[in-house]
C-alpha cells in the first residue's frame, strides 16, 4: 500500500515543474521568431524614416524654421522643435542653470508640491459635498499630466480636446449610454486613423504642390498670441517685445 501511495504521489509532486519547464520552453521558442520579427521591423522602420527625412530636407525649403515658411505650412517641425530645446536645456545647459537659484525659472520647482498636493482638495471636497456627483470626476493627475504634451501642443488644441472630450464623456454619455458604450472607442479609433489618412492624401494633393490650404483663424501655428515669443528675462531686447 505504501509502494503504491509512494508511485501515486510521485508524478504528482513532478507535474508543476515539468509543466513550468515546459511553459518557459514555449514561451523561448514564441520569443525566438518575435524577436526575429522585431529586429526586421527595426531595420525596416528605422531604413524607412531615415530616408524620408533625408528626402523631405532636400525637396522642402527652408523646413523647420517657421520664420521663412508661409502660414498654414506643414513643415514647422513642432516635436522636432520640442525635442530639440528639451536636448538643449537638459544636455547643453543643465538642470542647474534651468532650476536652480542660479539659473532663471526656480520656481518651477515649487509645481512637484503643487502636483503632489493637487489632488487632496479635491478629495476633501468629494466628502464634504458627497451629493456633488461631478466632483469626483476631476482627476488632477490627468489634467495635469496630459500637459506633457505641451509642446508641440499649444493651448488652442487643447481647448478643442477638452470641448470634444467633454461632448462624448460627459452628454453622450449620459444621454445615450448604449451608444455610447458601443461606439465610442470605435469612433475613437476610427478618427485617429482618419486622420493618419488624410494627412497622406492631403500631402499628395495639396502640400505637395506649395497649397497650404484656406486661411482661416487657426491656419497659423501659434497660439494668437504676439508676446508669447517674447522673453521674460530681464535686459533681453528683442525686435517687437517690450523690455523688461
Amino acid at each position: 500500500m505504501a509502494d503504491q501511495f509512494v508511485a501515486v504521489e510521485i508524478p504528482r509532486s513532478e507535474s508543476p515543474e515539468k509543466h513550468v519547464d515546459a511553459a518557459e520552453g514555449e514561451e523561448e521558442v514564441n520569443d525566438c521568431p518575435i524577436g526575429q520579427l522585431k529586429l526586421v521591423g527595426t531595420i525596416v522602420s528605422s531604413s524607412i524614416y531615415f530616408g524620408t527625412a533625408w528626402w523631405l530636407h532636400s525637396t522642402v525649403e527652408h523646413i523647420c524654421d517657421p520664420s521663412q515658411l508661409p502660414d498654414g505650412s506643414p513643415w514647422t517641425c513642432p516635436g522636432d522643435d520640442g525635442f530639440y530645446n528639451a536636448s538643449i536645456i537638459w544636455g547643453v545647459v543643465g538642470p542647474m542653470r534651468m532650476f536652480t537659484k542660479y539659473g532663471v525659472y526656480p520656481e518651477m520647482n515649487w509645481f512637484f508640491l503643487i502636483g503632489f498636493l493637487a489632488p487632496v482638495p479635491v478629495w476633501l471636497l468629494s466628502r464634504k459635498f458627497p451629493e456633488k456627483k461631478w466632483i469626483r470626476l476631476i482627476h488632477m493627475p490627468l489634467i495635469l499630466g496630459s500637459t506633457m504634451g505641451m509642446p508641440p501642443a499649444r493651448s488652442v488644441n487643447y481647448l478643442m480636446w477638452g470641448v470634444v472630450g467633454l461632448f462624448f464623456n460627459l452628454y453622450i454619455y449620459k444621454k445615450f449610454k448604449v451608444w455610447w458604450a458601443r461606439h465610442t472607442y470605435v469612433l475613437s479609433a476610427a478618427l485617429d486613423a482618419g486622420i493618419a489618412f488624410m494627412a497622406v492624401v492631403l500631402y499628395f494633393t495639396l502640400q505637395a504642390k506649395d497649397i497650404a490650404g484656406p486661411d482661416w483663424w487657426d491656419l497659423t501655428t501659434e497660439d494668437h498670441c504676439p508676446l508669447a515669443r517674447c522673453p521674460t528675462a530681464p535686459g533681453i531686447e528683442v525686435k517687437g517685445c517690450p523690455a523688461l
